[in-house]
Formats: C-alpha cells, sequence, structure tokens
C-alpha cells in the first residue's frame, strides 16, 4: 500500500525523483524478501525441532510399553496383557539403563528454548525422568527382589485374583494370563537366586519383616487347586465361552497351578525359613547395608523430588509433630476429655462408639455417605471433575491382614473405575474417626480426580497420563484433607481429630523414617515414637513402621508435597489478593500432571506473574 500510494504521488515529469523511488522500491522489496526468507527459515527450525522432539516422547513412550508391560496393562492397554519381562535379570537391567541413557543423548541435541511452554514441562519431565531412574538403577534393589508390601508377588496376587487390571473377558484374555504365570515362575527362581547372593553380599531385609512375608508365601503354597488364589478366573468363566474353551482353560490353570505356582511358593516358604532368616538383618535402616548412606539419600531425592537432607527432614518432622499436638490439645479440651493427650489417644482407639459397625458392607456404606454429603460443596472448589467412575471396595482377603487403605486408578480410557480399597480384617473392630480424612485422600478430591484428570487429558502426552511422583501425588492428597472443613465435613470434633491425627501420621513419618534409615533408629524406637504422638491402633502402627522399612523414603514424599503445595496457595493468595481464585489454583495444579515439585512452583509463579 504505501509503494501504491506513493507511486500515484510521483509525477512522470520527474525522472530523477522516480529514478530514486524505484530504486527504493526495489531494495524495499528484496530486503522484505529476506525478512520473509529468514522468517520462514527460523519457522522451518523451530517445526523441525519441534517435531524431532515429539519424535523423542513418541519413542519414549512405546519403548516404555515394552519394557513395563504390567504399567500397559494397569493402563487399560492389552497390547502386552501376555508378557512379563523378568526384571531381576542384568540384563534386563542393561536394557533399561540404555533406554534411559538413549532418551537423555536424544534430548541434550534438542534446543529447548526453541519449545513452547508446554513442551518445556514435558522436556524437563522426561529429563527428571531419565536421570532418576538411572541412578536408581545403580543400586541392589533386585538383590531383595521380595517385601510384605511393595513387590511382584503381591502385584501377581492381585492380578491372579481377577480383581485387578488384568482382564478376564475373552478366550485370549484367560490364555495372556496364562502365558504370564508361566514367565512369573520364572521370574521366581530368579528372585531365589538374588535372594542368594543378598546373603553373601549383607543385602538383605530386616528379620521383622521376614516374618511377614513367610505367611504370605504359605498361604499360597498348598491346594487344593480349586480353592487357590490363581484358580479364582476359572470360578468366573464367562458364559458365552463354549464348552471346549472352558475345558482347555480350567486343564490348563490345573496345571500351571499345581506344577508351577504351588511348587514355586513352597520353595519360596522354605528358602525365607530356613536360609533367609538365620541371615536378615537385625538392623531397621538402609544405612546398615553397604552404600546404605548413599542409597538413602538417593531414596530420598527420588520420592520427595528435592535436594533436601535426612537431617532437615527428621528436623522438619519434629516441629511439624509439635505443632499438630498443639491443635490435638485444642480437641481434647473440647470433647471435656480431661486426661493427658497420650491417654487420649487410647481414649480415641477404644471408644466403642467410635466402632459402630458389624460388617464389611456397613464400612463401605458410610464412605459412600461421606461422599454424598460433600458433593454440594465440591463445586465452590472445583469445576474440573474426572469422568472416570469411582467405587469403595474391600480390600481382597489374601493381602488384607497387611494392607494399608489405597486407591487404585481407573483405565486410561475410563472404562474401569478408580477404585478405593479399605481393609477390613476384622469389621467390628474398625474405628471410624478418620473415615473423613481417609475419603479425602484416597478417593475424592484426592487420588481420584488428580489421577483421573492426568489420566483422561490428552493434552498430555502419552507417558505423562501415567506418570506418577509421590511428593506431588500424595501431597496433592495429603492437601486436600486439609479441605475438609470447606467441603462440610469435620463437624464433628472426633473427625476433624481424625484429620489431625491423619497429618500427625504423616509428620511423624519424617521423623521415623529419617530416624531408622539415618540415624540408628530401632524398629522398636520407631513404633513408641508413634505411639506416643497418634492415635492410631499398634497393629497399624507396627504394619506402617514396617512399610518405612521396606520401602525407605517413600514416606517421606507425602509431607513433603502437602507443604509445598500449601506453601504455593499462601503465596498466590497473598500476592494476588481479591484476584485469587481457589478453583484457579485447583486448576492449575491439577492440569501440570504429576510433576516434580520444583516444575510446578515455576507453574505457579508464572500463574502469579500473569
Amino acid at each position: 500500500m504505501i509503494i501504491a500510494e506513493d507511486l500515484r504521488e510521483a509525477s512522470i515529469f520527474e525522472p530523477k525523483k522516480m529514478s530514486r523511488f524505484f530504486l527504493f522500491s526495489v531494495l524495499l522489496l528484496l530486503t522484505l524478501q529476506s525478512c520473509d526468507s529468514e522468517k520462514t527459515a527460523v519457522l522451518d527450525e523451530i517445526s523441525s525441532i519441534q517435531k524431532d522432539f515429539n519424535s523423542i516422547l513418541n519413542d519414549y513412550t512405546k519403548k516404555r510399553k515394552e519394557l513395563y508391560p504390567l504399567e500397559s496393562t494397569a493402563a487399560g492397554e492389552d497390547i502386552y496383557n501376555d508378557v512379563l519381562p523378568n526384571n531381576l535379570t542384568a540384563s534386563y537391567t542393561k536394557r533399561l539403563v540404555a533406554f534411559y541413557e538413549d532418551n537423555l543423548q536424544r534430548l541434550s541435541r534438542i534446543d529447548r528454548a526453541q519449545l513452547n511452554d508446554k513442551e518445556k514441562m514435558s522436556y524437563d519431565v522426561l529429563m527428571w525422568e531419565s536421570e532418576i531412574n538411572i541412578a536408581d538403577l545403580g543400586f541392589p534393589k533386585n538383590l531383595m527382589p521380595i517385601d510384605q508390601m511393595w513387590t511382584m508377588n503381591l502385584i501377581i496376587g492381585q492380578l491372579a485374583s481377577g480383581a485387578g487390571s488384568q482382564p478376564f473377558n475373552t478366550v485370549k484374555d484367560y490364555r495372556n494370563w496364562l502365558k504370564r504365570m508361566y514367565s512369573y515362575e520364572l521370574w521366581c527362581m530368579t528372585a531365589m537366586d538374588n535372594m542368594r547372593e543378598g546373603m553373601k553380599t549383607g543385602v538383605v531385609l530386616p528379620k521383622a519383616l521376614v516374618k511377614k512375608i513367610i505367611p504370605q508365601m504359605k498361604d499360597l503354597s498348598d491346594g487344593p487347586v480349586e480353592k487357590h488364589l490363581f484358580y479364582k478366573p476359572v470360578l468366573n468363566l464367562p458364559e458365552s465361552f463354549t464348552e471346549a474353551e472352558k475345558e482347555e482353560i480350567t486343564t490348563a490353570y490345573k496345571d500351571v497351578i499345581e506344577n508351577s505356582i504351588i511348587p514355586v511358593y513352597k520353595k519360596f516358604t522354605k528358602q525365607f525359613e530356613k536360609e533367609y532368616m538365620p541371615l536378615a538383618r537385625t538392623t531397621s535402616g538402609i544405612d546398615a547395608m553397604p552404600n546404605g548412606t548413599d542409597w538413602y539419600n538417593h531414596q530420598i531425592k527420588k520420592f520427595t523430588t528435592t535436594n533436601m537432607t535426612a537431617d532437615e527432614i527428621f528436623k522438619l518432622g519434629e516441629k511439624e509433630v509439635a505443632r499438630l499436638r498443639s491443635e490435638m490439645e485444642k480437641v481434647k479440651k473440647q470433647v471435656g476429655y480431661t486426661g493427658d493427650l497420650n491417654s487420649f489417644f487410647d481414649h480415641v482407639r477404644n471408644k466403642k462408639e467410635l466402632m459402630p459397625f458389624k460388617t464389611a458392607e456397613e464400612v463401605i456404606a458410610n464412605f459412600n455417605a461421606i461422599h454424598e454429603k460433600m458433593k454440594p460443596n465440591l463445586a465452590k472448589l472445583f469445576d474440573l471433575v474426572p469422568k472416570t467412575k469411582f467405587e469403595v471396595r474391600r480390600t481382597e482377603a489374601f493381602r488384607e491382614a497387611s494392607a494399608s487403605a489405597e486407591y487404585s486408578p481407573g483405565s486410561l480410557d475410563g472404562t474401569r473405575p478408580g477404585v478405593f480399597y479399605v481393609p477390613l480384617p476384622d469389621p467390628s473392630k474398625y474405628n471410624t474417626f478418620s473415615d473423613e480424612d481417609l475419603f479425602l485422600h484416597e478417593a475424592i478430591p484426592g487420588h481420584h480426580y488428580q489421577i483421573s484428570l492426568q489420566q483422561e487429558d490428552k493434552d498430555l502426552p502419552e507417558f505423562r497420563r501415567t506418570l506418577w511422583y509421590s511428593a506431588y501425588g500424595e501431597g496433592w492428597a495429603l492437601y486436600c484433607e486439609s479441605l475438609g472443613k470447606e467441603l462440610g465435613l469435620y463437624q464433628d470434633p472426633y473427625q476433624y481429630f481424625g484429620m489431625l491425627s491423619m497429618e500427625m501420621h504423616r509428620a511423624i513419618r519424617l521423623v521415623v523414617d529419617a530416624g531408622m534409615h539415618s540415624k540408628g533408629w530401632t524398629r522398636e524406637q520407631a513404633i513408641k515414637y508413634s505411639l506416643e504422638n497418634e492415635a492410631e491402633p499398634e497393629a497399624s502402627i507396627i504394619s506402617e513402621i514396617e512399610r518405612y522399612m521396606a520401602n525407605p523414603g517413600q514416606a517421606l514424599s507425602y509431607k513433603i508435597g502437602q507443604l509445598k503445595i500449601q506453601e504455593l496457595r499462601s503465596r498466590a493468595e497473598k500476592q494476588m489478593g481479591d484476584k485469587f481464585d481457589i478453583k484457579t489454583f485447583h486448576n492449575k495444579v491439577l492440569e501440570v500432571g504429576c510433576v516434580p515439585l520444583a516444575l510446578l512452583e515455576r507453574r505457579i509463579e508464572e500463574w502469579i506473574a500473569e
């Protein structure tokens, strides 16, 4: 337009002026073409970088499914439902290290500055994921392949029961699981070999944990086959199967259970009783093993996603325990109890009015009633609600005695619901004083909202839709416990005391976990400290302490994550004033997916700055 207007104003009787103008026009056009070319080149370069980066994400997702097929099954995918790799072998470890090192090399060739904000977040997450896993694989955890709570044998038991994520709907499904059972026998034999190597090198479990493992092994080492846990899918064969298919499956399952599964559990039982127990540790902490101090420091970083030291965590725990004891004293006075706080714990533990149920069905119904009570207020705090359905179920009998309440995610496509499992070995002794708090953490808006929304978010790269960091995920769930009054709960002082008790439970974890694994605390010291500072039953406390012994550092993630999210909310409220909106804050936390805490903090700071 500028050129056209100037041409109209130029006179044909001014040749010198016209000459100068055309020279200027030509130069201008060449300059614009050059700028366009440079701009196109820059855009092409950015497009190429983004294409390369997306290729890295896609390759990572594809390869990870192959290396971790149980994750694929848990996500509701069926491509690897018949595969169970022997992840205890040195060759498998080498494959994993090579996989993560290749990711780092490919990321190093990407110009991160050319990525958009969402891509930068995925870049940083994948960088963290690769680095922390390489470090993790440097420690000899394969020499302790079995514990009482976390390991493959318990995952397989849950899948074998038919109540887990392994599907049993088609003939192919049944054949898939049959292949996994045969692969599981090989895994068990390798586990026994690795345990013998651990016995030689001093990488062994504490005796207290072995005592809990032996009954688990014995329960699965006897027949009759028709009553075995692994036979349960046969008892629920679909009516659509032909008689020939039913007979084929029944015969095959009987054979593998009788000739593979039961014999291998007999070997496990014998090894734990005769070989392993005499050489098991009398110490409680990981620092008692070779390179144990470095191992625990790694566990802290892995589970808290911070660079905090064991000593910092221990002191933070003591500070939080003191603060919460002060709050508990107020509730004790409110209900008119005149004894000291420690005797009040016993009062709450044994108060018959807090144990009103006789059956498991009544306990489950109470949790569903809590959900109904809080529904009207959920919309005031959240406008992001998952589509995945939700259920409350009793924990399966085979693992109920040593299990904690937990959430099991639904499938990626939403066809399998998220499930809140409640262990009820004896419903008549089940104490309800922390039920409202427990529901907020394990169910809604805790794990069910966070995990389901992440899985449903198709804007996230596929690998991030199922990614898990305890500091974020458990930190979010513990943060949700503090929302009870805003959601119309905790009107009963005992339920509010339950919330304080559960927060105390997580604060105690900072002290006892760091105490056992870095300060020489014994199992008995940790149990005593817990009994003195919380109202949980002694049996539950013992189970918890032994849980921390089995997986050092995991228990730290809850409180560290909660304190960070609370800090970020307070910072936003203070800096934004009237512009702060609680629903938007929750959106900002949830929409990012599960990430290390430093990346979450960066996201909230960017929102505040906007």
